[in-house]
């Protein structure tokens, strides 16, 4: 019995080890600070092969540091109406438990993460900040619309292999035998692909007095905001999945024949979400509780719904906003301050 009770708990750790990396986002800028690889061992959070990247590639981990810190902004920014609105908490493990439960808050959260690192890096490239890459030069030449590929284009091949690298060691040092680690990174792979599949050219146009007689042309990430709206919508048709033997492989497959087969830019999920409504900060859950909600939204920001059906109270709050503004010539603009009062609604 003593046997199995040790094995459940390292098994928990290593699960807990898959995404303590995220808090990079909250250890102080890291350029110029890892000048030799004692440094790297004594950044939290990292796993062993995790370290070793950082001590081939430290001049990168500011940038990991800072695709950690976009992930959980737009992780907040996309459920910021929700339940489960990605509070972060003190320790290693940021999002705390809800992180490796399986469900489709998971799966975002690995998605937004692994892009986020994707994403920063190959920002990094393009400004010139790393040594081991630049600008994409592959691109070059006459596309099939008639203009000629030049510029600087956004080198997200590197990106998408460092983050590889990075994001998906701690999975894959777990085997790929784990139907959670076989979760994680499909839904690191999502993330990434969410950026890749929105790339978009910008254009310049050159000739005389303005014409476009010739048009050089570059690649370009789309907004990182854009990438959390493509994901969030993704977690929004997320499929559940369950492990299953083909031949010698262990494959994930839809839970039910009704669902329709995931592609590799779906999320998946192994089990289903709890309610949130209830306060278990051991979780990372904080409950509903004091949370403001919409009184007149049938949605999921509306008092019905945010409050789990547990009411809500309403209290009047003073707010100042700038009025009555004028221009005056030239040029500034002068405005008074409006004082008015608000009803604001939280749940109970």
């Amino acid at each position: 019995m003593e046997i199995v009770q040790l094995y459940v708990v390292l098994i928990s750790v290593r699960h807990i080890r898959a995404v303590t990396w995220l808090y990079l986002a909250k250890q102080p800028s890291l350029r110029g600070t890892l000048r030799d690889s004692s440094a790297c061992e004594g950044l939290k959070g990292l796993a062993e092969e995790q370290v070793r990247i950082c001590q081939r590639q430290a001049e990168a981990m500011d940038s990991v540091k800072h695709g950690a810190e976009l992930a959980i902004e737009e992780c907040q920014h996309q459920f910021h109406n929700r339940r489960w609105n990605c509070s972060t908490l003190q320790g290693l493990q940021v999002f705390g438990k809800v992180a490796i439960q399986g469900t489709r808050e998971s799966a975002f959260i690995h998605a937004i993460s692994s892009a986020g690192v994707a994403f920063a890096v190959t920002r990094a490239c393009s400004r010139g900040e790393l040594e081991k890459c630049g600008c994409d030069r592959k691109i070059r030449g006459i596309s099939p619309e008639g203009f000629q590929w030049s510029g600087c284009s956004d080198n997200l091949s590197y990106g998408i292999a460092f983050s590889q690298a990075f994001v998906d060691n701690p999975e894959r040092s777990r085997g790929v035998s784990s139907s959670r680690a076989l979760m994680n990174l499909h839904n690191n792979e999502a993330g990434r692909k969410a950026i890749l599949s929105h790339m978009k050219v910008e254009c310049k146009c050159h000739g005389v007095s303005g014409s476009c007689e010739v048009r050089t042309c570059w690649k370009v990430m789309p907004p990182f905001r854009k990438v959390g709206n493509v994901l969030k919508e993704k977690f929004e048709g997320a499929t559940e999945v369950h492990p299953k033997r083909v031949g010698s492989r262990k494959l994930l497959v839809p839970k039910s024949s009704r669902f329709k087969p995931y592609t590799a830019h779906d999320l998946v999920y192994l089990v289903a979400s709890p309610d949130f409504c209830d306060w278990d900060p051991h979780s990372g859950v904080f409950g509903t509780s004091g949370r403001q909600c919409n009184r007149t939204s049938h949605a999921m920001d509306g008092c019905e719904l945010l409050c789990c059906g547990r009411g809500f109270r309403t209290a009047q709050a003073e707010v100042v906003e700038r009025c009555s503004c004028k221009f005056h010539w030239c040029c500034s603009v002068k405005c008074k301050q409006c004082r008015h009062l608000v009803e604001v609604h939280s749940c109970r």
